[in-house]
């Protein structure tokens, strides 16, 4: 005798077809769900400016479909933290690593070890001593710094005094605003002497005001100040009003923040040198999405920058770069 075969009756037939469409769609919808996922990495989450980068980056991942996990030391001078964020991030084999290196060198290894791991990274807001990126979105920061020299030229008609604070050894970012500043002094104003340069104010806000108040005091006679981010701006100004030199001297800042927007509009500053740094957050998102995507981005994105003045702060697109819309995202 031979084996009976079994066949299916059509009613089974229709029952296991629909099993297979449903059990095909479910697996389909779960691929749809799983968006990838980038690790977003900031100098430091204390500052204003990266509370801004954090709602800009937000945004991006909504544009670009993908999910973003941000995380970053609390202090803008903790490198073990940073390279520890970076290593976890490989650990959990994010599809991608978007960070705004505290030290040029310093991330190099640990950048390499996600490299080595296929994980693409694309480096935000201050560069980097390694050719491993996919992109390098930032501001034009020599730029920026020769700007403030202009200004600064243009506020003391070319002649007085200055001292430039800088921020911290290794910040790549803040050296080409410092250096942008002293060349075009020494190229377009050779009236202007820089009685001080050589000042590292640090990553926060009070290590910065006791240097400007050390440097305020060592130089009496003092016509301005030039000072290349967020937090040496706020520390400068504020040694200026506590010691009453504010009048006498002329302040340039770099970056924005509400008490520095303030202190431009009271006159305590004179002239502020502005990033987008919720722009800055957006396109690094959208430009590492597109690199996940297996699309072409560009070597460098430059998200620009502009002067703003007591002149210039209530016009439409200056106001745009101030006030950007960081309650909408950071819910």
């Amino acid at each position: 005798m031979h084996p009976t075969k079994y066949l299916p009756s059509p009613r089974s037939s229709l029952v296991i077809a629909s099993l297979a469409i449903i059990v095909g769609t479910g697996a389909f919808a779960t691929q749809e769900k799983a968006k990838p996922m980038i690790a977003v990495i900031p100098k430091g989450t204390t500052h204003e400016f990266w509370k801004t980068v954090h709602a800009g980056a937000l945004k991006g991942a909504s544009e670009a479909g993908v999910d973003i996990l941000w995380k970053g030391p609390a202090r803008e001078d903790d490198r073990d933290d940073q390279i520890k964020v970076v290593e976890s991030a490989v650990s959990r084999n994010v599809q991608g690593i978007v960070i705004a290196p505290l030290d040029e060198q310093a991330l190099v290894p640990s950048l390499r070890e996600a490299a080595a791991g296929k994980i693409p990274v694309v480096i935000f807001d201050s560069g980097i001593k390694w050719d491993g990126r996919s992109s390098f979105v930032a501001t034009d920061n020599r730029h920026g710094g020769s700007l403030a020299a202009d200004e600064m030229g243009r506020i003391l008609a070319g002649k007085g005094r200055v001292v430039m604070m800088r921020y911290a050894e290794g910040s790549a970012s803040t050296g080409l605003r410092e250096e942008g500043f002293l060349s075009t002094i020494k190229e377009k104003f050779p009236g202007i002497e820089i009685v001080s340069s050589d000042q590292y104010g640090g990553a926060t806000v009070d290590s910065a005001y006791k240097v400007a108040e050390n440097l305020l005091n060592r130089f009496p006679e003092l016509d301005g100040m030039y000072s290349p981010n967020e937090s040496t701006s706020y520390a400068c100004m504020k040694a200026l009003t506590d010691l009453r030199r504010g009048t006498k001297v002329h302040l340039v800042g770099f970056d924005a923040s509400e008490k520095l927007v303030a202190g431009l509009r009271a006159g305590s500053i004179d002239a502020l040198v502005v990033q987008n740094p919720f722009r800055m957050g957006e396109l690094a998102v959208t430009t590492m999405a597109k690199v996940i995507r297996g699309e072409t981005v560009p070597a460098n994105v430059d998200t620009g920058c502009t002067l703003v003045t007591r002149t210039n702060i209530d016009e439409p697109a200056i106001r745009t770069v101030l006030e950007p819309p960081i309650a909408e995202w950071l819910k």
